[in-house]
């Protein structure tokens, strides 16, 4: 059975613990190594309690976990993590991290919203968004460098649009051979998989047949179908629907499915969590290995548009959106369709502007409202009309949606088959806090979950489930990812008025055996790796 221990009691085992010494007997030369992390509570990524043990890093790897390795190993260097918790190095595996691991100045891409976290391990690529030229893309990052490892996935978004553009029609089968193509290629240059994001247009445009059929390339080739689904609300067919057609895509492409950010969204399915897990749980026990990941937070995040138009009127993209904007029939419809997805959403009170840098960053929909002295349909609407296009219509557009039940959150956390995930974007503090988060609040605080839990699903469980071998685990032999914090301090600093604030009690973490974080401070080190997929033997050309 697993048990609760606050911070208090947690810091005094672990400094008890740590006055237990291993006596240095005998008169053996000792193994020379470059660190051994001695003393601390070791969480091995497993779903198992914690053990005062030792680690030792040599190069890149692991070379022995245990207790005593003092007496084993002589260390160029030694911490003394007594009274702090040893773990496998987080992965996060939902991230929008562009801002960072692809800038031109080495220091932001350190990537330090997830190093503060001890993230050492993150995925790109997601809700559908991967580039399908995979092995381009990791290549620059092989010659750039990163403070995280990173893997990525293929998305459907620019699959289809570089095939179909933007418009909302099937496939005809040469561009459905084309796309199968893209997804295949991508597969064989390391993506984990294919992603969707098929609440988005126009990916949301793709019959669900079509999506089949591109998943079986990804599972032809080992991969796995990670999935933003089409409905986590009411906008289209439903959450229980949406979940029924994210699992007979699995089974019939014949792959691993993984839902990402896992919610009830909106008043309308608050509750549902209990009928979603009932489902997966069907699924499960009847052979099909379907996981999730999920944020610890009430608020989502996406864009104005995404959360309020629909999606018919964005077919064609922004030119054609206010061309139906300018029919006044139309427009009529539109903005009846707005009012019925705001109130879906809890109104313009609960729809926050996070995009940094405009003029209505950090005032609600309701403010914007009130100010210009407009319905909160149309401030939306001059939102999108004045937020700039192309790149920029992201950041004018992007709200926190405070959108979900907190019953609903705990219930989908508490399931063994979901793990930690950021979504993590600019302007929201998800970026920064997730993982303390989910510690401060739902570990030491709330007691959701068990600190065991919690380092397993944000460490060993996300590794085991996307295929990363030497990743995620806390071995001999494994890569030296690993992460020291304190459960004292190990917390978010970021709020919503304040996102870009980095969490605090990380001491130690290293990333393929490079201090990332030494002493609670960034180094300035590069040690993050691209990470590809390997396709089976036979499956690529």
């Amino acid at each position: 059975m697993k048990t609760f221990l606050p911070p208090l009691a947690l810091a005094a085992m672990l400094v008890l613990a740590g006055c237990r010494t291993t006596a240095h007997g005998g008169t053996a030369a000792l193994e020379q190594v470059d660190v051994v992390i001695h003393g601390g509570l070791l969480f091995d990524g497993e779903d198992q309690p914690g053990t005062i043990a030792d680690v030792a890093i040599d190069g890149e790897r692991i070379v022995a976990v245990g207790t005593g390795l003092d007496a084993r190993y002589t260390a160029a260097r030694r911490i003394d993590a007594t009274g702090l918790v040893v773990a496998p190095g987080f992965i996060d595996p939902h991230t929008h991290p562009d801002t960072y691991i692809r800038a031109a100045d080495p220091a932001a891409r350190r990537n330090l919203p997830w190093l503060h976290q001890g993230v050492s391990t993150i995925f790109i690529g997601v809700d559908g968004d991967g580039t399908p030229d995979v092995a381009a893309d990791l290549a620059w990052f092989d010659r750039q460098g990163t403070g995280t490892n990173l893997a990525a996935y293929v998305g459907l978004g620019p699959v289809r649009t570089r095939v179909m553009g933007h418009d909302d029609r099937a496939a005809d089968p040469d561009e459905l051979a084309r796309m199968r193509s893209l997804v295949a290629g991508a597969m064989c240059e390391g993506a984990l998989g294919l992603s969707t994001g098929l609440f988005y247009a126009p990916q949301g445009f793709t019959r669900t047949a079509e999506v089949v059929a591109l998943a079986r390339e990804a599972a032809l080739r080992g991969g796995v179908y990670d999935t933003h689904q089409r409905d986590e609300s009411t906008y289209s067919i439903g959450l229980l629907a949406s979940v029924e057609e994210t699992l007979d895509i699995g089974a019939e492409a014949g792959l691993p499915v993984h839902i990402a950010h896992i919610k009830a969204l909106g008043t309308d399915v608050h509750g549902q969590s209990a009928a979603v897990i009932e489902r997966i749980n069907q699924a499960r026990a009847a052979g099909q290995p379907v996981t999730a990941d999920q944020y610890p937070w009430l608020a989502s995040s996406t864009s104005l548009g995404a959360a309020l138009l629909p999606r018919w009127a964005v077919d064609g993209g922004r030119p054609a959106l206010f061309a139906r904007l300018d029919d006044a029939a139309t427009a009529v419809r539109i903005r009846a369709e707005m009012e019925a997805n705001l109130r879906r959403r809890g109104g313009a009170q609960a729809l926050l502007m996070i995009g940094p840098g405009w003029p209505w960053t950090g005032r609600t929909l309701a403010d914007l409202a009130a100010d210009w002295k407009l319905d909160p349909v149309d401030a939306a609407l001059r939102v999108i009309g004045e937020g700039g296009i192309d790149g920029h219509v992201a950041t004018a557009q992007k709200v926190a949606s405070f959108n979900m039940a907190q019953t609903d959150v705990d219930a989908f956390m508490r399931q063994p088959w979901v793990m930690t995930a950021s979504d993590g974007g600019d302007g929201h503090p998800r970026q920064y806090a997730t993982f303390p988060e989910k510690y401060a609040r739902f570990v030491a605080g709330a007691h959701v979950i068990s600190l065991q839990d919690f380092i397993h699903r944000s460490s060993g469980l996300t590794a085991r489930t996307f295929g990363l071998e030497d990743r995620g685990f806390l071995r001999a032999g494994k890569f030296a990812d690993v992460v020291v914090f304190d459960p004292q301090r190990y917390g978010p600093q970021a709020s919503y008025t304040r996102p870009a604030e980095l969490s605090s009690g990380v001491i130690h973490l290293f990333v393929n055996g490079v201090p990332a974080i030494d002493g609670g401070q960034a180094t300035d080190a590069l040690p993050g790796r691209a990470l590809r997929h390997p396709a089976p033997a036979g499956s690529c050309p």
